[in-house]
């Protein structure tokens, strides 16, 4: 593998190095004076440029100082008035007032960057919705058309009902089987060990676990004709909590919407590896990628106890098949008893067309290294309102480029260019970040230092939560310890401190917990892709004492202003927090002298990650044996990386910071170490995942036990059996 840190020796033999010694002799002597010439050239116009800036002390503790929680708040308050579905005029209005903000905050550049991607809609005319119907097709029951309004929003129109995006329509009958989560286990459970065939079957399924798309390609797999998801109480509902508006728990009518793609990276499904450009070429429909081949739809759990009171069939095979209804879960197939000749139907009437997205992207130019890119970006579209999924986090990139605007009102600019990016369409597949990154994809791959993303700040009010790259392990660490803890009882203590108490690191002790990046946001296409340093960080819960996925009124019409402002942050101060951490983050990466990059915590994190591998490998002894699956190889990877980065540090060391090829060369080599871990083939049938490490999805972080995760490894060193 290739390693940035490490030197490389010539690629051409002895013989060939003296047939072409006088060529490249003159050849360096000539292109030599040209490039030295250049590069000084630049370097000391570079610092002249530069004399007249602030320096860099004291400048973090004024930007951080400068950034406010009232301000938040009434960027949150603007954000979340109206709905903001991706592809809608309010979102385009949303895009132009961002825009003008971030050019009156006194950003360098502002624009509109704009692609037309393939969205997904319901028809206002032939509402979607579930029925039960009798042996003569009539209806016995329907589902909701859609939610009840939140107190306040009830004239506000344009919102969105449930639906599943990307579905196709249809209206398949058949009788009903109860699936659980719909994970490839569940499947196996069903068909191996139950003998329950799913196969021209109607399948209802909870959320949680696994991505939504993920259970309905299970579901295609298994034979399905159509496919049911809602939210269990057992899953989205914390007990001794109301639900909202009198708390934050979901109401039975409440319903989470999203797309069910399984696009694996590849951006807008007609256009994959491309940017949806208008001369672009585009797939048919039925070349498109990821799309489901089946229709699907979500319900409320007050729907779901509807279909799910007179299942008939065996009993759940066991107690992890049983939600918070009160129904007995049996799996089917189809009603029992005197309900045994009704059937479940589903009205599926969404469409799918192409259409056009706005991205934001504001560009503050670095004062001596402005080809170097720090990029802060997160999405503004919304399902609905967007009470904390996305806007508690886009106003906190409003709050961040104010305060960067501020100081270069004052006469400072930063080391390295910052570039600012409010995305589109990161709903229905990640869309805008993935077309603006492939359109600059050989820009970004040269040029871009890290990507720290910006969704929701907040899931929780409980502790920090940082997923990144072990680059920025010790960048995190450092930054917390200078930050304040917002937290109760910890007044007097650092965020590192409250941090480490309540998120200990299961791995290091001593130290706060840091995950690994999985993917399912916008900083999926730099990280896995292009293979760009990233990171991320928001407030969250207690996941020892709150089981409950995410957060109970996620992508459903109560999801507004009112809900963070009254339930989750009343003063807004972790919100503050956040702004503070991500802001803090963008700032050092944009003005270090030294990119603040540690190799060695890479070393560590791959050596500790290589020793759980093989630790739980070893349970297996005769899988092991059989499959003579040995870890030489690994373990050899990993030594010669630690030894590397041990010398690379030792020069970085030594590095005279006063010369300035010196310190590129170091930063580039720093910078680029990210891009080792990228195959440009990518990944056996995902081709747009390229990066070869081991890859952690948010449900992972969340849900998998320790007996999840050997179940895992066994899969992977023994193939399935039939």
């Amino acid at each position: 593998m290739w390693n940035p840190l490490q030197d490389s020796d010539s690629v051409l033999g002895p013989g060939r190095r003296q047939r072409w010694l006088c060529v490249g002799t003159l050849v360096l002597a000539f292109s030599g004076i040209f490039i030295i010439g250049f590069v000084f050239g630049w370097f000391i116009k570079s610092s002249s440029e530069s004399t007249n800036i602030v320096p860099h002390p004291g400048m973090k503790k004024a930007f951080l100082h400068e950034l406010k929680a009232e301000n938040i708040k009434t960027f949150l308050y603007n954000f979340t008035r109206t709905p903001h579905l991706a592809g809608t005029v309010q979102n385009f209005e949303l895009a132009k007032q961002i825009h003008a903000q971030w050019k009156e905050f006194g950003l360098d550049s502002v624009e509109l960057s704009h692609y037309d991607v393939l969205l997904s809609y319901p028809n206002k005319t032939q509402p979607n919705y579930i029925s039960i119907i009798d042996e003569d097709g009539n209806e016995i029951f329907n589902t909701s058309l859609s939610e009840l309004p939140p107190p306040g929003y009830e004239n506000i129109s344009d919102v969105v009902p449930p639906f599943s995006a990307f579905s196709p329509p249809g209206m398949p009958e058949g009788d009903l089987v109860y699936v659980n989560y719909a994970r490839t286990e569940d499947f196996f459970k069903l068909e191996r060990d139950m003998k329950i065939n799913c196969s021209g079957k109607i399948v209802i399924a909870r959320y949680g676990k696994v991505f939504r798309g993920n259970k309905v390609k299970n579901a295609q797999l298994a034979g399905a004709k159509g496919v049911i998801l809602y939210s269990d109480p057992a899953d989205y509902f914390v007990p001794g909590v109301k639900s909202f508006p009198e708390g934050w728990n979901l109401p039975g009518g409440g319903v989470q919407r999203g797309n069910v793609l399984n696009l694996n990276g590849a951006g807008d499904p007609l256009t994959p590896g491309y940017p949806a450009n208008e001369y672009a070429y585009r797939r048919e429909l039925t070349e498109a990628v990821g799309l489901p081949s089946i229709p699907v739809h979500p319900i409320g759990y007050d729907d779901a106890q509807k279909l799910l009171e007179h299942m008939g069939g065996p009993a759940p095979p066991d107690s992890s098949w049983k939600g918070g209804l009160k129904v007995p879960y049996n799996v089917g197939p189809g009603f029992a008893g005197n309900f045994s000749t009704q059937k479940v139907k589903l009205h599926i009437h969404s469409y799918s067309k192409v259409t056009r997205i706005y991205n934001v992207i504001g560009t503050l130019k670095g004062a001596v290294e402005p080809d170097r890119y720090v990029i802060l970006g997160g999405h503004r579209d919304a399902w609905v309102f967007g009470g904390i999924d996305p806007q508690s986090g886009a106003a906190v990139v409003n709050e961040i480029v104010r305060s960067f605007g501020t100081l270069k009102k004052e006469g400072w600019r930063p080391r390295r260019t910052i570039l600012f990016a409010s995305w589109d369409a990161e709903e229905f597949g990640l869309l805008g970040s993935t077309e603006w990154a492939e359109e600059h994809s050989r820009l970004l791959q040269e040029r871009g230092v890290a990507y720290i993303n910006a969704d929701s700040s907040i899931e929780g009010n409980y502790t920090l939560r940082v997923d990144c790259t072990p680059l920025m392990h010790s960048l995190v660490y450092n930054l917390t310890k200078e930050l304040q803890s917002p937290d109760e009882g910890f007044e007097d203590k650092s965020l590192y401190d409250s941090w480490r108490e309540r998120s200990p690191s299961p791995e290091f002790s001593g130290m706060p917990r840091i995950s690994k990046l999985g993917s399912g946001n916008d900083f999926e296409v730099f990280f896995q892709r292009l293979g760009i340093a990233s990171g991320r960080a928001r407030y969250t819960k207690n996941w020892k004492t709150n089981k409950v996925r995410s957060y109970p009124l996620y992508h459903s019409v109560y999801e507004t202003y009112e809900l963070v402002e009254k339930f989750y942050d009343p003063t807004f101060k972790y919100h503050l927090t956040v702004a503070q951490v991500r802001g803090g983050l963008v700032f050092e990466l944009a003005n270090s002298l030294v990119l603040p990059f540690d190799c060695q915590d890479y070393a560590v994190a791959l050596k500790r990650h290589a020793e759980n591998i093989y630790n739980i490998s070893m349970k297996h002894p005769q899988e092991m044996k059989k499959y003579m699956v040995s870890f030489d190889s690994l373990f050899s990877a990993v030594n010669n990386f630690t030894e590397i980065t041990s010398e690379f540090n030792k020069k970085l060391q030594d590095l005279d910071k006063s010369n300035p090829i010196s310190l590129r060369i170091m930063n580039d080599q720093l910078m680029y170490l990210e891009r080792a871990f990228i195959d440009p083939l990518g990944l056996p049938g995902r081709p747009f995942y390229r990066r070869m490490k081991a890859k952690e999805s948010e449900e992972h972080w969340t849900n998998e036990t320790s007996e999840e995760k050997e179940q895992i490894i066994q899969k992977k060193i023994s193939p399935q059996k039939d």
